[in-house]
């Protein structure tokens, strides 16, 4: 199994501020407050940059932590044991993003399906739609509003692969990001 869907390009070369981080699976168990601290660290350490280059940086560092958290919240919810990579890099006014994660193959098949239906339409169209069906239904979940927000509102291009890494074991999934900082 090794399937793509959306934008699974990364640009940025080899002239871009990157950085490298790994979630390490063990005796801390990945935990929600690892998410939030680890996007407000790269917000922070790439507005920095961008800074320099004459983008905003209060609105650098929140684009870039909102991106990082959601991200990186959905690979600790819906992961499988094992580490989570996250690689970040920025080029000129360019941010890219890859986190890496296992997910068990009957999360792997809900996600995939759920990705297809919201990159077929359009993604401020469709956060509508989900919006007023999240209120009518207290109880729903899994409707990918976070991914619309990322799409919609801050214009990220998004993709996932998909690539089972043995018959009966996981699936490794990496979810692709890239913003434009103004």
């Amino acid at each position: 199994m090794h399937d793509s869907i959306g934008n699974t390009e990364l640009h940025n070369g080899a002239s871009a501020i990157a950085n490298r981080l790994r979630l390490a699976d063990g005796p801390i168990d990945l935990a929600w407050h690892h998410c939030s601290t680890t996007s407000e660290f790269l917000g922070e350490f790439f507005a920095l940059r961008c800074k320099a280059s004459g983008a905003d940086y209060n609105e650098a560092r929140h684009s870039i932590g909102y991106l990082v958290n959601e991200l990186l919240e959905n690979a600790v919810k819906f992961r499988a044991p094992g580490d989570i990579v996250i690689e970040s890099s920025l080029e000129g006014a360019r941010f890219e993003l890859k986190v890496t994660n296992l997910v068990d193959a009957e999360t792997a098949a809900r996600f995939g399906a759920l990705l297809v239906e919201l990159t077929a339409r359009d993604p401020g169209d469709l956060l509508i739609e989900r919006i007023e069906a999240n209120a009518a239904d207290a109880g729903s979940s899994g409707s990918g509003l976070g991914l619309l927000t990322l799409m919609s509102d801050y214009g990220a291009r998004l993709g996932w692969t998909f690539h089972r890494i043995a018959e009966a074991g996981p699936v490794r999934l990496t979810t692709f990001a890239a913003l434009d900082i103004a």
